[in-house]
């Protein structure tokens, strides 16, 4: 879904079986006649089951490459690790994590908004994704967090991302402004645990608003 956060996507849950026969279901029985021999009998047997798996298999293979692009282009779920989030994901800390509905189609053009929660590629490690809270956009002026440099004008093509729990996130000020061709997802839900389900707001905390915010 998930082929998410450190911090990295979590995984599917497999299949049940199926081909238990209950009271009330109809199945489909194949003459077989005693007076006649019982290999004649064992190939019939032989060529229905083949007919069946060569079914089952065609539909099969058509359905997966369906989930496939559905979980690449779409959306996907993804556990979500680490304490850079808090208060917003993972709140109890280390005792429990949230798992978030990753949307994959809301930035397929790279339209995101200033406190969207997103999932990126982490610039420092290309197989581990991050997610954080957008701050600034291209041309805005933000005040860093013990970044190099006091004020930074994000670049085009580029956003500032930092976690909400600052101290304990390794983000935009460690890292610098980050590319939008990064972006892997927007967080749009938390759908795990249970008592956690609600969506999830871009909300930019009033403390870290940019200095100046380029005009559209």
């Amino acid at each position: 879904m998930a082929p998410g956060v450190r911090r990295r996507a979590g995984g599917l849950s497999g299949w049940k079986g199926f081909g238990q026969i209950g009271r009330g279901h109809k199945i489909t029985t194949y003459p077989f006649s005693p007076r006649k021999s019982g290999r004649k009998g064992m190939a019939q047997s032989q060529g229905w089951v083949k007919r069946y798996l060569k079914a089952f298999c065609k539909g099969f293979f058509v359905a997966v490459p369906v989930a496939v692009t559905f979980l690449d282009r779409v959306a996907c779920v993804a556990r979500v690790e680490g304490a850079s989030m808090q208060p917003s994901l993972n709140p109890g800390g280390s005792q429990s994590s949230d798992v978030v509905l990753l949307n994959h189609w809301k930035v397929r053009n790279f339209e995101v908004h200033r406190g969207d929660i997103v999932s990126l590629v982490s610039p420092k490690n290309p197989e581990q994704k991050i997610i954080k809270r957008v701050i600034a956009l291209e041309g805005d002026i933000v005040r860093t967090i013990g970044h190099k440099n006091r004020y930074v004008k994000v670049p085009r093509g580029h956003i500032w991302v930092e976690g909400d729990h600052h101290g304990h996130s390794f983000d935009s000020n460690s890292f610098g402004p980050v590319s939008l061709g990064l972006l892997h997802a927007h967080a749009t839900h938390i759908l795990w645990p249970p008592e956690r389900w609600q969506k999830l707001e871009s909300v930019l905390p009033p403390e870290r608003l940019p200095v100046r915010i380029q005009e559209d």
